[in-house]
């Protein structure tokens, strides 16, 4: 259960609105700062799992880079406090205003996927006056195993170069005067549960294309190998910190590197998901001809990862528990929000304590591509960022009888 220290402040703050165990997030960044501190392996935070800027200011604090999708999470994570040098810019499709925005920045390094971006970058470098710091993204054809929707490294998905374009792509980092290579980045997928075993095959695929771009004659002073942990969707408490041990124990013990060659990895999922939680407010208990709706006030544009991808998150009775000791009956329900689409559903026959109007429910992991993905549809205002130590600060559940 989502733990409250007091309840009973909680449940005056207006809902719906986010939630984010700060206790929980420090000791999840601390955890992974002290591992990166003991094996050596950099740790750039992928902004685009959470632009919380209170969440980016902890994480920049400990030394961690960027890395950023977009010319705005560039100047969003300046503005956060992490140092430029440490900033790499992604993405499959940069606009040349992004490009130049991130040579006015100072960023430390282009991540290019295609050919094509090699050419561009390269060229806007030679307008400006620059020269382009450029790590290549590499398809390694591993199957991580996960959704569909969030693999990312085939051979046929959008992003990175494949085998086949290997010597192109060496010529023309090799041949540009305007383009400083730095090295390769890889990235599978996002969700990898099997970790020892994937990260082990992404080590071995890697090792074999670093040789192969160094017997080309280029110097490989990088190696990026992306992010894509899992976390705990089912239960968020018994694993409440995700296992970032074996990931940079199997990191260590199967990637051959030079000590000259810096080796990073891009946590954005797995720094996050557990520290934060929807937390929405039953409106109605409706009762179908052969099921419940408890009917809440959040929605998909809330947070749509269950209506984009099927994604399961735990949904608990908060009320429940901490005002009647979870000693309620059982009952099944269809968690769904206001918004008038038929996905607007966040989980179905799922058992919880028996609800009542007013109910706390909380949706949980949902501090990774949660609040960072909500929109205004249906015209309804975003729900706020309440943080676990600031429970005063948050904005309080108005009482429209007060003068009646």
């Amino acid at each position: 259960m989502l733990r409250i220290d007091d309840f009973a402040s909680f449940k005056r703050v207006a809902t719906p609105f986010y939630y984010y165990d700060i206790d929980l997030f420090t000791r999840t960044a601390d955890k992974v700062a002290e591992l990166s501190a003991r094996t050596g392996i950099q740790v750039h935070y992928s902004i685009k799992a959470n632009s919380d800027h209170r969440l980016n200011d902890i994480l920049s604090s400990r030394g961690f880079g960027a890395d950023c999708v977009s010319g705005d999470e560039i100047d969003f994570a300046v503005g956060c406090g992490y140092d430029p040098k440490k900033i790499f810019f992604a993405g499959v499709g940069k606009t040349d205003k992004e490009i130049c925005q991130a040579f006015q920045v100072g960023i430390g390094a282009f991540v290019v996927e295609s050919l094509e971006e090699i050419e561009i970058v390269g060229d806007i470098a030679r307008r400006l006056g620059r020269k382009a710091t450029v790590s290549l993204r590499i398809n390694p054809n591993i199957d991580p195993h996960t959704h569909h929707y969030i693999t990312t490294g085939l051979y046929e998905d959008k992003f990175g170069i494949s085998d086949r374009s290997f010597d192109e792509a060496v010529a023309m980092v090799r041949d540009n005067p305007c383009i400083d290579f730095y090295g390769l980045q890889f990235h599978i997928g996002s969700q990898i549960l099997e970790v020892e075993d994937v990260v082990r095959l992404e080590c071995e695929k890697v090792n074999d294309i670093v040789s192969r771009f160094e017997s080309n004659g280029i110097v490989v002073r990088n190696i990026d190998l992306g992010g894509g942990l899992g976390v705990d969707y089912d239960q968020p408490d018994e694993c409440p910190v995700p296992d970032f041990e074996t990931w940079f124990r199997t990191i260590h013990d199967n990637l051959v590197r030079r000590p000259d060659q810096a080796v990073h990895i891009e946590p954005g999922r797995s720094l996050v998901a557990q520290a934060g939680s929807l937390i929405t407010e039953v409106l109605y208990v409706k009762k179908g001809e052969n099921r419940r709706f408890l009917m809440v006030d959040a929605g998909m544009n809330d947070l749509i990862r269950p209506a984009l991808y099927g994604a399961y998150h735990k949904i608990e009775n908060l009320s429940a528990f901490y005002e009647d000791g979870d000693l309620r009956e059982r009952k099944v329900y269809d968690v769904v929000g206001p918004v008038c689409e038929s996905a607007d559903c966040f989980g179905k026959e799922r058992l919880l304590a028996r609800s009542r109007r007013g109910d706390r429910i909380a949706i949980r992991s949902a501090g990774a591509y949660g609040q960072v993905m909500a929109s205004h549809y249906n015209m309804r205002p975003l729900a706020p960022a309440v943080y676990s130590d600031r429970l005063a600060e948050a904005p309080r559940k108005k009482d429209y009888f007060a003068s009646v």
